[in-house]
């Protein structure tokens, strides 16, 4: 509601379905919450004299680019309801920018990393979660698509820095965030986290049925956000979730509990009668 945006210097958008999985999950309901909810939250913002608006993008809007480098200025290609909203959230939001609102884009790389509420659908922490609970990693495809990466930490900072830096610097303008040496072949990934465990297998499929494959240059946030850089790499990464999983003693059960995988999460809550189609909650 209007009163729940007043008095705030800045939003930072964060909310909605998560990833490419979720947004096949129902067109309908990915556009309702993904594009139609971040624009009017937009709206109610710059109505409450909100001055800057940090949308929380994704690199996924570049497709299938190939080998190419990719810059913020390359043309998007989105192959998923999920990259769609994106798309249509930055055209959108860069309408409404003007003197009294500044909206930002921040177009994360794919992210990875330890939390509270962990995500295991995410390529680094699955594929770490396998290794460490299965000591396998069997891949159905032949991991060589593209795909850049960032720590959840890494996230954060370069929010904080776009939400600090100079109106001027960041307005109505889209920014990659990670790191240009993170862009690896998911079988790269795969290699990386065999290495840090030890004991895991490895083995590929031929073919990959993915659509999406892209390398991402990072340079425009390294130049133009001081403030910003990356700390994390891949190894680092994977070795920091090694330590929890040894910390929390994960097990097959835990790492395969729909909790932690949204998609199965929100089945789970329609199957119960827990949500409606339009995921509501149907009782208190």
């Amino acid at each position: 509601m209007p009163a729940d945006v007043e008095g705030f210097d800045a939003v930072i958008h964060l909310a909605g379905l998560s990833n490419d999985a979720l947004g096949m999950l129902s067109r309908q309901v990915t556009y309702r919450i993904n594009h139609y909810g971040t624009m009017r939250l937009a709206g109610l913002a710059k109505a409450a004299g909100v001055t800057r608006f940090l949308y929380s993008s994704s690199c996924s809007l570049y497709g299938r680019s190939g080998d190419a480098m990719v810059t913020e200025d390359s043309p998007l290609d989105p192959k998923t309801d999920y990259a769609v909203c994106k798309m249509l959230d930055e055209l959108e939001l860069g309408d409404l920018a003007d003197d009294s609102f500044s909206p930002t884009f921040l177009r994360n790389a794919t992210a990875y990393g330890a939390s509270p509420r962990m995500r295991f659908d995410l390529v680094v922490n699955n594929l770490s979660g396998l290794a460490f609970t299965q000591n396998r990693i069997a891949m159905t495809s032949d991991g060589t698509p593209w795909r850049p990466i960032v720590h959840v930490m890494d996230i954060s900072a370069a929010f904080i820095a776009a939400l600090e830096a100079p109106r001027d610097a960041v307005h109505n303008k889209a920014f990659n965030i990670g790191r240009t040496d993170e862009n690896f072949r998911v079988r790269e990934i795969a290699e990386a986290v065999a290495d840090v465990f030890p004991d895991c297998t490895l083995s590929f499929g031929d073919t990959d049925a993915d659509q999406r494959s892209y390398r991402v240059s990072f340079d425009r946030a390294a130049q133009e956000l001081p403030a910003f850089a990356c700390t994390w790499d891949l190894r680092r990464g994977i070795r920091q979730l090694r330590d929890l999983y040894e910390r929390v003693e994960l097990d097959p059960h835990r790492f395969q509990f729909r909790p932690y995988t949204r998609l199965q999460q929100l089945k789970h809550l329609i199957g119960r009668g827990a949500i409606d189609a339009d995921f509501f909650w149907t009782r208190p």
